[in-house]
């Protein structure tokens, strides 16, 4: 009888600490799987994964800034508007700059601006207001529309037409009607508005195209 006793009791032993063992391993697999999403939402979180935008102004509708071709020298036919914050009765707009290459401006009279960038005549307008008028005028100027560029010679239609800024002479072509059947695409000459001396230079289709231009297409048997 106690052998018995002893034989049950050496049976039940290792069903027991197998079954401790079991439970200590589901235990630490629980507790590893909480640490790891604790981690995860430490590091992983909406906040960590997604950095702040940056605040971006909105452009004013219709008006280009005046970063835009910043070495563009302003010339007649070129509309310009100027804006002074605060001050309605000393901002214009849309205003055509005459053949000489001037405009009327309150205060100031008349302002010779042929041949100075956007960022000139902002500071020309602020100098002129600052102490006579205003102690702290904020001037901004802006390009509506820049002067027309020409184009003559072989072309479907010659003219003159409205600038866009990006625009190459294979666009100012399309813009005119496209070539004639006798056009060279290889004798295309530009006449640059700022060039002093008016020389012709050749170009190809891809040469850009500024305000003031002026395109000629010749003849393939020229």
């Amino acid at each position: 009888m106690p052998t018995k006793l002893l034989l049950s009791t050496s049976k039940t032993q290792p069903s027991l600490h197998f079954r401790g063992f079991l439970s200590s391993a589901l235990l630490a697999s629980t507790l590893f799987a909480m640490a790891h999403t604790a981690h995860a939402s430490i590091f992983d979180g909406p906040e960590a994964s997604t950095p702040p935008k940056a605040s971006v102004e909105p452009e004013l509708p219709g008006l280009k800034p005046a970063s835009a071709l910043s070495n563009y020298k302003l010339g007649a036919g070129d509309v310009v508007t100027i804006r002074v914050f605060g001050e309605d009765e000393l901002s214009r707009e849309r205003v055509k700059l005459t053949d000489a290459g001037t405009l009327q401006y309150p205060v100031l009279g008349e302002i010779v601006i042929k041949d100075l960038t956007t960022g000139d005549l902002q500071r020309l307008i602020t100098t002129g207001l600052k102490g006579r008028y205003l102690v702290n005028p904020r001037v901004a100027v802006f390009i509506d529309e820049y002067r027309p560029y020409y184009i003559n010679g072989m072309i479907a239609s010659a003219g003159g037409y409205p600038f866009q800024p990006g625009l190459t002479v294979l666009k100012a072509i399309a813009l005119a009607g496209g070539f004639k059947e006798r056009a060279s695409k290889e004798k295309i000459f530009v006449i640059r508005a700022e060039d002093p001396r008016q020389a012709q230079q050749k170009v190809t289709l891809n040469t850009l195209i500024f305000p003031g231009d002026i395109i000629t297409v010749q003849d393939s048997f020229f």
